[in-house]
C-alpha cells in the first residue's frame, strides 16, 4: 500500500480537500501509476457541483493525467513498471463489439463499473481516514498515485513532456477529434465553432489541420478571440452583439449557413442554435459539451428534413489506446499543439485555485 497525497472530494459543492490516501496494490489486469501532471476539467466541476447524476462522493476526480507505472498486477502485458503513461477514461479492450465495430470509440467493456465509480472487481483501491473512496471516469489522476484498468492506459513517447501530453487524455483530443473524426471537415469548408475554452480552440485547431478556408469562433467573452485567432479561427463574433439570434446572424455571414459547426459549451440553446447556424442541404452540427442531467434538445424537424445532420461525439471519436500515443507523436513533431493550451501551472496544493480560474475563463 502506497500513502500519498491526493485531492478528495468529501461531498458535492464544497472545495476539494488535501489529504493523505492509502492506495492499494494494483490487482489483476490493473496498473498502478504516479501521476506526474494534471489538468482541471469543466467535467470534473459538473461532478463537483452535485449535478452529475451518476457523481458518488466521496470521491478522487481527475481525468487528465500523465505519470509513469510504478507497479502491474497479474496478467499485464501491455504496460511495465517505468513505462509513460496516459490514463484513459474511455478504454479500448479490443474486445467488445463496440471496440471491433471501426464506427465507435465507446468501448463498453467496464463501463458500469466505471460509473458507479469503482474498479472492473466492483472495489475501490484507494481509502482515506478509514473511510472508502470512490473512483471517477477510471482515472482519479487528482491523486499522487492512482490504479487504472490495463485497458485504460495508453503508452506514450518517454521523452514526451508529461505537464503539456496531460491535456491529450481529454480536451485535445476530444475537440481536434470532433473535427477531424466526426465532422471530417473537408478542405475549403466554413466552420462555426461555438465556445472558445480548451475544447472549442482544439476543434479550431482540427478546422484549420482540414484545411477550413473560414472558421469563425463564436463566445460572450472577448478576452478569448485573440487565442482563438492563434489557433486559426479567421473571425470571432459575440452573440450579445446582435439583436438577432447568433444562428440568423452566421447564416447572413456564410450565405446560407455553415459547411460545419461544433458546439463546445454543453448548452441545449446554444446546441439548437449551432444546428439552425448549419447550411441547407448538407450542413453537419458536432455536439461535442456535455450538457446537464435531464436536459433535452430540440429544434424544428425540417432542419432535418431539409438536409441537415446533428451528430454527438466523445473523446473525438479516438479509439483510445491506439490514438492517444499518436496523438503525442503527432505533437512531438509538431503536427498538433499542445503547449499554447497551457494558462497557468500551478503546485499540486493549489488544485481549488485551478477550478477558480477554469470558472472565471482565465
Amino acid at each position: 500500500v502506497i500513502k500519498c497525497k491526493a485531492a478528495v472530494a468529501w461531498e458535492a459543492g464544497k472545495p476539494l480537500s488535501l489529504e493523505e490516501v492509502e492506495v492499494a496494490p494494483p490487482k489483476a489486469h490493473e496498473v498502478r501509476i504516479k501521476i506526474v501532471a494534471t489538468a482541471v476539467c469543466h467535467t470534473d466541476a459538473y461532478t463537483l457541483s452535485g449535478a452529475d447524476p451518476e457523481g458518488c462522493f466521496p470521491v478522487i476526480l481527475g481525468h487528465e493525467g500523465a505519470g509513469i507505472v510504478e507497479s502491474v498486477g497479474e496478467g499485464v502485458t501491455k504496460v511495465k513498471p517505468g513505462d509513460t503513461v496516459i490514463p484513459l477514461y474511455i478504454p479500448q479492450c479490443g474486445e467488445c463489439k463496440f471496440c471491433k465495430n471501426p464506427k465507435t470509440n465507446l468501448c463498453q467493456k467496464i463501463r458500469i463499473t466505471q460509473g458507479k465509480g469503482l474498479m472492473p472487481d466492483g472495489t475501490s483501491r484507494f481509502t482515506c481516514k478509514g473511510k472508502q473512496i470512490f473512483h471517477f471516469m477510471g482515472t482519479s489522476t487528482f491523486s499522487e498515485y492512482t490504479v487504472v484498468a490495463d485497458i485504460s492506459v495508453a503508452k506514450i513517447d518517454p521523452a514526451a513532456p508529461l505537464d503539456k501530453v496531460c491535456l491529450l487524455g481529454c480536451g485535445i483530443s476530444t475537440g481536434y477529434g470532433a473535427a477531424v473524426n466526426t465532422a471530417k471537415v473537408e478542405p475549403g469548408s466554413t466552420c462555426a465553432v461555438f465556445g472558445l475554452g480548451g475544447v472549442g480552440l482544439a476543434v479550431i485547431m482540427g478546422c484549420k489541420i482540414a484545411g477550413a478556408s473560414r472558421i469563425i469562433g463564436i463566445d460572450i467573452n472577448k478576452e478569448k478571440y485573440a487565442k482563438a485567432k492563434e489557433f486559426g479561427a479567421t473571425e470571432c463574433i459575440s452573440p450579445q452583439d446582435s439583436k438577432k439570434p447568433i444562428q440568423e446572424v452566421l447564416v447572413e455571414m456564410t450565405d446560407g449557413g455553415v459547411d460545419y459547426s461544433f458546439e463546445c459549451i454543453g448548452n441545449v440553446g446554444v446546441m439548437r442554435a449551432a444546428l439552425e447556424a448549419c447550411h441547407k442541404g448538407w450542413g453537419v452540427s458536432v455536439i461535442v459539451g456535455v450538457a446537464a442531467a435531464g436536459q433535452e434538445i430540440s429544434t424544428r424537424p425540417f432542419q432535418l428534413v431539409t438536409g441537415r445532420t446533428w451528430k454527438g461525439t466523445a473523446f473525438g471519436g479516438w479509439k483510445s489506446v491506439d490514438s492517444v500515443p499518436k496523438l503525442v507523436t503527432d505533437y512531438m513533431s509538431k503536427k498538433i499543439k499542445v503547449d499554447e493550451f497551457v494558462t497557468h501551472t500551478l503546485p499540486f496544493d493549489k488544485i481549488n485555485g485551478a477550478f477558480e480560474l477554469m470558472h472565471t475563463g482565465k
